[in-house]
């Protein structure tokens, strides 16, 4: 089951985390944002409950809370994303180096996912200039995957790795969701990411080698995408940046589309629901997670990873759910577990993630 025994096994030789360093307390950004949007004490008691319900308690951001309430042009917000994001792969990818012993010039290939701002030269070429890479390192710049680029890219990393079972991948991820936020817009999209979006970045080395043949096994990995979905999320372009699109009816497609997807992944690979032993799921939102929890059969709270995750980070798009797995792999994940992710496309990320 899930064994390929004619290819290499890619294997996940280390998983690091940052964020920055500014820390903002839901309850603070619910007060901010009240006085900022509502008009009226009837208008504050209808937004209350937005940040109120997306059960957070805390996120973390590039830039401090005043920034948000003021307006900013394109130019303005990729320049911080260019700055920053170098900034938070810079530290994640130091640490996912140092956990897997290696230094930065034994790495062949750099995938980079993110989605949250437009870097050309692509950000790895800009990491390049922080740590000392080969001249001769392989990159790929991955965007547009949004909140399924945490499992998709992974997927790009282990591919790559497994057609070159001798080489190292570096993957990295980073969104600063919060640099999108746009004040004059009193959209219910733009308010719920308002009260759900943070910022964050992660680093994973991966690998087939055989000296790391008692890491975490990644694959198999898979992907759906529905028909007719491409206005369920994503961006769209605006003067002032990128406006959000988020469909009321995520939580509805997860309860009566997702299970069929992941049943016939599954059976593609010789397994059925009942092998999985826990699931690493990308908290998209506290209603989100319900729908998840409803699709898998399980008991309201039991992605209890994915939801300390969400109430201590937000939702950080990509990077979120390796948030989730570092958690899983702290607390000893043990048997198959599935990762999943969905994002504009409408796409669903599939992944079997198993400990040695």
């Amino acid at each position: 089951m899930f064994d390929d025994p004619t290819s290499a096994q890619p294997r996940l030789v280390s998983l690091a985390t940052a964020v920055p360093p500014i820390v903002m307390a839901q309850a603070e950004v619910t007060k901010r944002a009240g006085e900022h949007f509502a008009r009226t004490p009837a208008a504050y008691e209808w937004l209350a409950p937005i940040y109120r319900n997306a059960e957070i308690d805390t996120r973390h951001s590039c830039v401090p809370t005043d920034w948000y309430l003021k307006d900013h042009s394109f130019a303005e917000r990729n320049d911080l994303f260019l700055k920053h994001a170098v900034d938070l792969l810079a530290e994640a990818a130091a640490k996912a180096l140092d956990q897997a012993g290696l230094d930065a010039d034994q790495i062949d290939t750099i995938v980079v996912v993110s989605t949250t701002g437009i870097a050309t030269p692509a950000l790895d070429a800009r990491l390049m200039g922080r740590l000392p890479f080969r001249r001769n390192v392989e990159r790929l710049p991955v965007f547009g995957l949004g909140c399924a680029g945490g499992v998709l890219g992974l997927a790009r990393a282990a591919a790559m790795a497994a057609a070159r079972p001798a080489s190292r991948v570096l993957f990295l991820v980073v969104e600063l969701c919060g640099l999108t936020f746009r004040n004059q817009d009193r959209s219910k999209s733009n308010l719920v990411a308002t009260a759900l979006f943070g910022d964050g970045a992660a680093a994973a080395v991966v690998s087939c080698r055989p000296e790391y043949a008692h890491s975490p096994q990644l694959g198999p990995w898979g992907e759906h995408t529905w028909p007719d979905s491409l206005d369920v999320m994503g961006w769209e372009v605006a003067d002032d940046g990128l406006k959000v699109v988020f469909s009321r009816d995520i939580p509805t497609l997860v309860r009566e589309d997702l299970r069929a997807v992941v049943d016939a992944f599954l059976a593609d690979h010789g397994a059925q629901m009942g092998d999985i032993e826990g699931f690493i799921c990308h908290p998209g939102g506290a209603k989100v997670l319900d729908a998840l929890e409803d699709c898998f059969e399980l008991q309201r709270g039991d992605l209890g990873l994915a939801r300390r995750v969400l109430r201590e980070h937000g939702n950080m798009s990509a990077a979120t759910v390796l948030f989730v797995l570092r958690e899983a792999l702290d607390a000893g994940l043990a048997g198959p577990q599935l990762m999943t992710t969905l994002g504009p496309g409408f796409t669903a990320g599939m992944m079997v993630v198993r400990a040695a």
